[in-house]
């Protein structure tokens, strides 16, 4: 049984050649054997050889080389597409840490006179991540919702706590623009080790 194989004719590729040399083929014209009228003698078969033009489609080795070219070009398009994806989500990858970095600093400044925990405590929630979900590290979900009837920015700060409360690491995040109503939900990172005991806790939240 024929296998489908690069290099080799498959087995709809060898089902149409036969179907074509079949058909062409046939076009040979056979006479039969008969009596002569005139002297009894019994003539012999004729035939007249098919027309080249009647064959239709690639011999074995044309089909083998195109559907091998088919391949390779498959292939190449296929890792040409896996290295722009890889490539595009690089770049989101980059663009959304700068992002993170940019809105960290934003709060950062924002609560830097700040006294108190700040006006915004109440639109302010967190909820622990599972670590088997964020490679290991801490993470708090910070959910910030815009509970006023005004548009506003938001400033948050994150402090993770050992077990006898002193502060290991402070995260700054933030929200800017919510309309009324809206929410977002910066992630709070903390890059200790993935052992350390550490609790987070809401120190500020300002908006502005």
């Amino acid at each position: 049984m024929l296998r489908d194989h690069p290099g080799r004719v498959s087995r709809a590729g060898h089902r149409a050649l036969v179907a074509a040399l079949g058909c062409a083929l046939s076009a040979v014209a056979i006479t039969g054997c008969g009596d002569d009228e005139d002297n009894g003698s019994t003539s012999a078969p004729t035939t007249r050889s098919p027309d080249p033009a009647s064959f239709s489609g690639l011999p074995p080795s044309a089909l083998a080389s195109e559907a091998a070219s088919a391949i390779a070009s498959a292939h190449a398009s296929a890792s040409a597409a896996a290295s722009s994806a890889s490539v595009r989500a690089s770049e989101f990858e980059a663009s959304v840490e700068a992002e993170a970095a940019r809105a960290g600093a934003a709060a950062q400044e924002a609560l830097k006179d700040v006294e108190g925990r700040g006006n915004a405590v109440s639109e302010v929630g967190m909820k622990g991540l599972p670590r088997n979900e964020t490679s290991g590290l801490l993470a708090v979900l910070v959910t910030i919702t815009n509970k006023t009837d005004a548009r506003a920015s938001y400033a948050v700060r994150i402090d993770f706590e050992d077990s006898s409360g002193k502060v290991v690491e402070t995260n700054f995040v933030g929200a800017e623009n919510l309309d009324p109503g809206e929410k977002q939900q910066p992630i709070a990172f903390s890059r200790q080790p993935a052992d350390a005991q550490l609790t987070p806790r809401l120190a500020k939240a300002q908006r502005y």
